[in-house]
């Protein structure tokens, strides 16, 4: 009778689950960092927008050259 348990995985089953766990895991930080840029870019646009509409806004009130000035 065997006193030590059950048998452990072999050396090279183990390497190759931490193998593959390693590269589901490059997948998945892939997969968000790809996300990310893709939110911060649209971010980016949206921030242009606004501050292009926030310019057409004080051009129409009749304060850019105000807000100008007192800027210089």
């Amino acid at each position: 009778m065997d006193a030590r348990g059950p048998e452990a995985p072999s050396g090279g089953a183990l390497r190759d689950a931490a193998e593959n766990l390693f590269q589901e895991l490059q997948e998945h930080i892939q997969a968000l960092i790809a996300t990310l840029n893709l939110r911060m870019e649209e971010m980016g646009n949206r921030l242009e927008d606004l501050q292009k509409n926030v310019n057409d806004l004080m051009v129409q009130a009749g304060i850019e050259n105000s807000i100008k000035g007192q800027m210089t």
